[in-house]
Protein backbone atom coordinates (compact mmCIF):
# COMPACT_ATOMS: atom_id res chain seq x y z
CA UNK A 1 0.00 0.00 0.00
CA UNK A 2 1.96 3.36 -1.20
CA UNK A 3 2.39 5.90 1.69
CA UNK A 4 0.68 9.03 1.63
CA UNK A 5 2.43 12.41 0.43
CA UNK A 6 1.49 13.49 4.10
CA UNK A 7 3.85 10.93 5.22
CA UNK A 8 6.88 11.44 3.08
CA UNK A 9 6.65 15.13 3.64
CA UNK A 10 5.76 15.63 7.26
CA UNK A 11 2.55 18.26 7.60
CA UNK A 12 4.93 20.26 9.92
CA UNK A 13 6.65 21.27 6.48
CA UNK A 14 3.85 22.50 5.67
CA UNK A 15 2.76 23.98 8.36
CA UNK A 16 5.83 26.38 8.57
CA UNK A 17 5.33 27.14 5.38
CA UNK A 18 1.62 28.25 6.32
CA UNK A 19 3.06 30.11 9.03
CA UNK A 20 5.14 32.28 6.16
CA UNK A 21 2.65 32.49 3.75
CA UNK A 22 0.27 33.51 6.34
CA UNK A 23 2.38 36.33 7.85
CA UNK A 24 2.81 37.84 4.46
CA UNK A 25 -0.93 37.51 3.47
CA UNK A 26 -1.59 38.91 6.95
CA UNK A 27 0.72 42.08 6.15
CA UNK A 28 -0.14 42.53 2.45
CA UNK A 29 -3.81 42.05 3.59
CA UNK A 30 -3.18 44.77 6.27
CA UNK A 31 -2.28 47.48 3.43
CA UNK A 32 -5.64 47.05 1.45
CA UNK A 33 -7.70 47.38 4.79
CA UNK A 34 -5.82 50.76 6.12
CA UNK A 35 -6.28 52.26 2.42
CA UNK A 36 -9.72 51.01 1.36
CA UNK A 37 -11.36 50.26 4.41
CA UNK A 38 -10.17 52.74 7.45
CA UNK A 39 -12.21 55.64 5.36
CA UNK A 40 -15.42 54.37 5.70
CA UNK A 41 -14.42 53.27 8.98
CA UNK A 42 -13.64 57.12 9.65
CA UNK A 43 -16.88 58.29 8.83
CA UNK A 44 -18.88 55.41 10.46
CA UNK A 45 -17.39 56.62 13.86
CA UNK A 46 -17.81 60.15 13.11
CA UNK A 47 -21.27 59.39 12.41
CA UNK A 48 -21.63 57.16 15.40
CA UNK A 49 -20.25 60.08 17.37
CA UNK A 50 -22.26 62.70 15.96
CA UNK A 51 -25.79 60.80 16.95
CA UNK A 52 -26.71 60.81 12.85
CA UNK A 53 -27.19 57.32 12.56
CA UNK A 54 -30.42 57.28 14.42
CA UNK A 55 -29.45 54.35 16.44
CA UNK A 56 -29.38 54.32 20.20
CA UNK A 57 -26.94 51.25 21.39
CA UNK A 58 -27.96 49.18 24.52
CA UNK A 59 -24.65 50.13 26.38
CA UNK A 60 -25.60 53.76 26.30
CA UNK A 61 -27.35 55.40 29.06
CA UNK A 62 -30.65 56.82 27.66
CA UNK A 63 -31.58 60.37 28.77
CA UNK A 64 -33.97 60.87 32.46
CA UNK A 65 -34.69 63.88 32.10
CA UNK A 66 -33.94 64.31 35.60
CA UNK A 67 -30.52 66.66 34.29
CA UNK A 68 -28.07 64.06 35.88
CA UNK A 69 -24.76 63.69 33.98
CA UNK A 70 -24.31 60.08 33.31
CA UNK A 71 -20.92 58.65 35.59
CA UNK A 72 -17.94 58.99 33.27
CA UNK A 73 -16.48 55.45 31.90
CA UNK A 74 -13.45 54.14 33.76
CA UNK A 75 -10.86 52.12 31.82
CA UNK A 76 -7.96 52.47 29.05
CA UNK A 77 -8.79 54.13 25.93
CA UNK A 78 -6.92 52.92 23.24
CA UNK A 79 -6.67 55.96 20.46
CA UNK A 80 -7.82 55.33 17.00
CA UNK A 81 -4.74 56.28 15.82
CA UNK A 82 -3.10 53.02 16.86
CA UNK A 83 -6.48 51.26 16.57
CA UNK A 84 -5.91 51.69 12.49
CA UNK A 85 -2.65 50.86 12.22
CA UNK A 86 -0.72 48.61 14.91
CA UNK A 87 -3.97 46.97 16.18
CA UNK A 88 -5.37 46.31 12.54
CA UNK A 89 -2.14 45.49 11.75
CA UNK A 90 -1.49 42.70 14.51
CA UNK A 91 -5.19 41.73 13.94
CA UNK A 92 -4.48 40.78 10.11
CA UNK A 93 -1.40 39.31 10.82
CA UNK A 94 -2.34 36.95 13.80
CA UNK A 95 -5.53 35.97 11.24
CA UNK A 96 -3.37 35.25 8.61
CA UNK A 97 -0.27 32.99 10.27
CA UNK A 98 -3.43 31.59 12.03
CA UNK A 99 -5.40 30.89 8.67
CA UNK A 100 -1.81 29.93 6.80
CA UNK A 101 -0.98 27.02 9.55
CA UNK A 102 -4.21 26.05 9.54
CA UNK A 103 -4.52 25.66 5.30
CA UNK A 104 -0.90 24.35 5.31
CA UNK A 105 -1.62 21.01 7.36
CA UNK A 106 -4.74 20.60 5.45
CA UNK A 107 -3.20 20.87 2.05
CA UNK A 108 -0.06 18.09 3.18
CA UNK A 109 -3.05 15.89 4.25
CA UNK A 110 -4.97 16.48 0.97
CA UNK A 111 -1.98 15.76 -1.20
CA UNK A 112 -2.04 12.84 -3.09
CA UNK A 113 -6.26 12.71 -2.74
CA UNK A 114 -7.00 14.59 -5.66
CA UNK A 115 -6.10 12.30 -8.32
CA UNK A 116 -3.37 13.63 -9.96
CA UNK A 117 -3.47 17.32 -8.62
CA UNK A 118 0.06 17.91 -7.54
CA UNK A 119 1.13 20.20 -4.95
CA UNK A 120 0.65 23.59 -6.38
CA UNK A 121 -2.93 22.98 -7.94
CA UNK A 122 -3.87 21.09 -4.43
CA UNK A 123 -2.89 23.84 -2.14
CA UNK A 124 -4.55 25.94 -4.78
CA UNK A 125 -8.04 23.82 -4.23
CA UNK A 126 -7.97 23.70 -0.71
CA UNK A 127 -7.70 27.65 -0.26
CA UNK A 128 -10.33 28.20 -2.78
CA UNK A 129 -12.38 25.86 -0.83
CA UNK A 130 -12.08 27.90 2.11
CA UNK A 131 -12.27 30.92 1.31
CA UNK A 132 -15.60 30.13 -0.54
CA UNK A 133 -17.08 28.16 2.74
CA UNK A 134 -15.34 30.19 5.68
CA UNK A 135 -15.85 33.51 4.08
CA UNK A 136 -17.88 34.71 0.98
CA UNK A 137 -21.21 32.48 1.43
CA UNK A 138 -20.97 33.57 5.09
CA UNK A 139 -20.39 37.17 3.58
CA UNK A 140 -23.88 37.07 1.33
CA UNK A 141 -26.10 35.85 3.38
CA UNK A 142 -24.35 38.34 6.89
CA UNK A 143 -22.32 40.92 5.09
CA UNK A 144 -20.12 42.66 7.80
CA UNK A 145 -21.78 46.25 8.91
CA UNK A 146 -19.39 49.45 10.38
CA UNK A 147 -19.15 50.65 13.42
CA UNK A 148 -22.05 53.00 13.39
CA UNK A 149 -24.91 50.25 12.46
CA UNK A 150 -25.95 46.94 14.91
CA UNK A 151 -27.21 46.94 18.54
CA UNK A 152 -25.07 45.95 21.17
CA UNK A 153 -27.12 43.70 23.02
CA UNK A 154 -27.85 41.66 19.62
CA UNK A 155 -24.12 40.50 18.81
CA UNK A 156 -24.30 37.00 20.38
CA UNK A 157 -27.05 36.67 18.66
CA UNK A 158 -25.82 37.96 15.00
CA UNK A 159 -22.70 36.43 16.16
CA UNK A 160 -23.94 32.89 16.35
CA UNK A 161 -26.22 33.37 13.22
CA UNK A 162 -22.81 34.19 11.44
CA UNK A 163 -20.91 31.37 12.50
CA UNK A 164 -23.51 28.78 12.48
CA UNK A 165 -23.45 29.74 8.54
CA UNK A 166 -20.01 29.24 8.58
CA UNK A 167 -20.35 25.57 9.90
CA UNK A 168 -22.80 24.35 7.26
CA UNK A 169 -20.86 25.83 4.27
CA UNK A 170 -17.57 24.09 5.76
CA UNK A 171 -19.57 20.43 6.32
CA UNK A 172 -21.07 20.94 2.73
CA UNK A 173 -17.90 22.07 1.45
CA UNK A 174 -16.26 19.28 2.92
CA UNK A 175 -18.70 16.90 1.98
CA UNK A 176 -18.91 17.82 -1.52
CA UNK A 177 -15.35 17.41 -1.96
CA UNK A 178 -15.04 13.41 -0.70
CA UNK A 179 -18.55 12.31 -2.61
CA UNK A 180 -16.61 14.12 -5.64
CA UNK A 181 -13.74 12.12 -5.06
CA UNK A 182 -16.04 8.67 -4.68
CA UNK A 183 -18.08 9.73 -7.86
CA UNK A 184 -15.03 10.86 -9.81
CA UNK A 185 -13.99 6.82 -10.75
CA UNK A 186 -17.88 6.32 -11.64
CA UNK A 187 -18.20 9.75 -13.27
CA UNK A 188 -15.11 11.11 -14.26
CA UNK A 189 -13.78 13.94 -12.78
CA UNK A 190 -15.54 16.78 -14.74
CA UNK A 191 -19.06 15.76 -14.04
CA UNK A 192 -18.46 14.66 -10.84
CA UNK A 193 -17.21 18.05 -10.38
CA UNK A 194 -20.36 19.51 -11.50
CA UNK A 195 -22.53 17.40 -9.89
CA UNK A 196 -20.75 18.12 -6.55
CA UNK A 197 -20.06 22.01 -7.22
CA UNK A 198 -24.37 22.22 -7.80
CA UNK A 199 -25.07 20.12 -4.70
CA UNK A 200 -23.05 22.67 -2.64
CA UNK A 201 -24.51 25.76 -3.83
CA UNK A 202 -27.99 24.30 -3.25
CA UNK A 203 -27.33 23.30 0.41
CA UNK A 204 -25.84 26.47 0.75
CA UNK A 205 -28.63 28.72 -0.58
CA UNK A 206 -31.68 26.57 1.38
CA UNK A 207 -29.38 26.84 4.84
CA UNK A 208 -28.61 30.55 3.77
CA UNK A 209 -32.67 30.96 2.75
CA UNK A 210 -33.68 28.86 6.06
CA UNK A 211 -31.79 30.71 8.96
CA UNK A 212 -33.09 33.76 10.03
CA UNK A 213 -31.86 37.43 8.70
CA UNK A 214 -31.65 40.92 10.78
CA UNK A 215 -31.33 44.31 9.49
CA UNK A 216 -30.27 46.86 12.11
CA UNK A 217 -28.93 49.06 9.18
CA UNK A 218 -30.84 53.03 10.48
CA UNK A 219 -32.90 54.36 7.23
CA UNK A 220 -30.68 57.37 7.65
CA UNK A 221 -27.54 55.78 7.25
CA UNK A 222 -25.61 56.53 3.79
CA UNK A 223 -25.90 53.76 1.55
CA UNK A 224 -22.30 54.92 -0.30
CA UNK A 225 -20.23 54.56 3.45
CA UNK A 226 -22.01 51.11 3.91
CA UNK A 227 -21.29 49.71 0.27
CA UNK A 228 -17.38 51.02 0.82
CA UNK A 229 -17.23 49.24 4.36
CA UNK A 230 -18.48 45.86 2.90
CA UNK A 231 -16.50 46.42 -0.28
CA UNK A 232 -13.37 47.21 1.34
CA UNK A 233 -13.99 43.72 4.25
CA UNK A 234 -14.44 42.00 1.00
CA UNK A 235 -10.89 43.23 -0.50
CA UNK A 236 -9.28 42.80 2.69
CA UNK A 237 -10.32 38.94 3.07
CA UNK A 238 -9.68 38.22 -0.63
CA UNK A 239 -6.12 39.90 -0.72
CA UNK A 240 -5.48 37.44 2.14
CA UNK A 241 -6.53 34.69 1.15
CA UNK A 242 -5.41 34.44 -3.02
CA UNK A 243 -1.89 35.94 -1.34
CA UNK A 244 -1.79 32.88 1.30
CA UNK A 245 -2.83 30.68 -1.18
CA UNK A 246 -0.81 31.90 -4.02
CA UNK A 247 2.15 31.69 -1.49
CA UNK A 248 2.03 28.69 -0.22
CA UNK A 249 1.84 26.73 -2.87
CA UNK A 250 5.10 28.04 -4.38
CA UNK A 251 6.96 26.68 -0.86
CA UNK A 252 5.06 23.70 -1.11
CA UNK A 253 5.91 23.50 -4.38
CA UNK A 254 9.55 24.47 -3.73
CA UNK A 255 9.56 21.81 -0.95
CA UNK A 256 8.35 18.99 -3.25
CA UNK A 257 10.85 19.40 -5.53
CA UNK A 258 13.72 19.33 -3.44
CA UNK A 259 12.66 16.10 -2.66
CA UNK A 260 14.71 12.75 -3.06
CA UNK A 261 13.75 10.18 -6.19
CA UNK A 262 12.48 7.94 -3.62
CA UNK A 263 10.19 10.48 -2.43
CA UNK A 264 9.40 12.15 -5.67
CA UNK A 265 8.07 8.04 -7.05
CA UNK A 266 5.82 7.70 -3.34
CA UNK A 267 4.40 10.94 -4.06
CA UNK A 268 3.51 9.84 -7.99
CA UNK A 269 1.99 6.41 -6.57
CA UNK A 270 -0.10 8.51 -3.91
CA UNK A 271 -1.45 10.35 -7.29
CA UNK A 272 -2.71 7.21 -8.80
Amino acid sequence: MPLSAATVISARHFLLRGLLAGLVAGILAFGVAYAVGEPSVRTSIAIEESGGSGHVHADEPAATGSGEEPAEETGTVVPRSLQSTVGLLTATSVAGVTLGGLLGVVSALALGRFGRLRVRATTLLVTGVGFATVYVLPFLTYPPNPPAVGHSDTIGYRTGLYFTMVAIAVVAGVTALLVGRRLAARWGAWYSGLACVAGFILVTLVASGLLPRYDEVPEDFPASVLYSFRRASFLTELTLWSVLGVTLSELAHRLTARSTPVERRTLAEARR
